[in-house]
Parts: structure tokens; C-alpha cells; sequence
């Protein structure tokens, strides 16, 4: 029993530091990117706001990996490598035009409705891009519940670190430098699109 409670104590924690370094690894950047482009709308006191939509896109991307890794859907790479930074695009030029809009305040009024469930779409869209590398780290095994768990758990402890840090240069951007937060919207939300951008005529320049 000691045996079997190790090893799995010893799987579980490989996989949870897998997905953990999986999504901070800077080579991946286009997940790290879009959770940026996500965030860059909201001011420092809207933290909430922000927990509410970093959850529905983590209820997103997990519900789609859970789903490709038990082979029940089965998106081309090539779509999914489109889609991605195109998630990116919608994000940032949704940010540009709502940047000038005055915001109600409120945690669930119509518009942050609409935000919460485009992150959730958004999420499925970017789940799938897990899925060939977790299938790929399952090989053959049979029972995937312990391996996603982990792998999840890594992958939102990541994520949690990625949006901590936007949040404290957000911070000292408005704060301390007291600039302006529509410049701090247009000034990421215009970054990420051009990088975007970038990457999608890459995308068919090389198709």
C-alpha cells in the first residue's frame, strides 16, 4: 500500500510540475501572451473582475484537454495553431475599442457577462493546444484522471504566477508612475495584437 500510495504521490507530482513548467516556458509564449491581452483591460481594483475571467478560461482550456486527451474530439494542428494567436487578436482589438467605454462596476453586468464567456470560448480554443503535447506524455496508460488533474493543476499554478505579475506592473504603472490606464491598455492590447499579427501571416506564409 506505501508502495503504491509513492508512486502515486511521485506521478502525480511529475505531472503537476510538468504542467506548471509547461506553461511558463517562454518558447510557448502565444498562452502567456493571450492571458496578458486577457488582463490588460482591467484596472488594479478590479481584481475580482479578473478572478472571475482567469477562472472561466481555465474552466475552458481544461474542459477541451480533458476531452482531446480522452480522444473524444480531434482538432487539425494546423487550425489550432491559427486559432490561437487569432484568440489573441479578438482580445486585444476587444480591449482597444472598450478601452474608451465607461464601466458599470458592477461583477456581473451585461458586458462583463459577455467577457467572461468569450474567455470561456477562448479557453476551449487554447485547451486544444495542449492536447497533442498530453496525449504525448500519456502514452499508452489507460486511467487519465490523476495525470490531468496534476497536469491542470500545474498549468493554472503557472498561469496564477503570469497574472500576479501583469497585476504588480499594472501597479506600478498606475500607481506609482500615475500614468494613465487607458495608456496602459492601449500600449499591451496594441502589443499583443501586432504580435499577433506577426504570427498569423507567418502562419501563412509557411502554409
Amino acid at each position: 500500500m506505501m508502495l503504491l500510495h509513492n508512486a502515486f504521490a511521485q506521478e502525480f507530482g511529475t505531472y503537476l510540475q510538468l504542467g506548471f513548467t509547461h506553461i511558463l516556458d517562454l518558447q510557448g509564449y502565444d498562452h502567456i501572451l493571450f492571458i496578458v491581452a486577457l488582463c490588460a483591460l482591467y484596472r488594479w481594483e478590479e481584481w475580482r473582475k479578473v478572478l472571475v475571467l482567469v477562472t472561466a478560461f481555465t474552466i475552458g482550456h481544461s474542459l477541451t484537454l480533458a476531452l482531446a486527451a480522452l480522444d473524444v474530439i480531434r482538432v487539425p494542428q494546423g487550425w489550432i495553431d491559427l486559432l490561437i494567436p487569432l484568440t489573441i487578436l479578438l482580445a486585444a482589438v476587444h480591449n482597444i475599442r472598450r478601452g474608451t467605454v465607461q464601466d458599470s462596476g458592477r461583477l456581473f453586468d451585461r458586458r462583463q457577462v459577455f467577457n467572461y464567456g468569450a474567455a470561456l470560448v477562448f479557453g476551449l480554443i487554447h485547451g486544444m493546444g495542449f492536447s497533442n503535447y498530453f496525449r504525448f506524455l500519456l502514452g499508452e496508460e489507460n486511467s487519465i484522471v490523476n495525470q490531468l488533474l496534476a497536469f491542470n493543476l500545474g498549468l493554472e499554478g503557472g498561469q496564477l504566477i503570469v497574472v500576479g505579475l501583469f497585476m504588480l506592473l499594472l501597479l506600478l504603472f498606475t500607481r506609482a508612475l500615475r500614468a494613465p490606464h487607458r495608456e496602459w491598455n492601449l500600449v499591451v492590447s496594441g502589443a499583443a495584437g501586432g504580435i499577433a499579427i506577426t504570427i498569423i501571416l507567418e502562419l501563412m506564409v509557411a502554409a
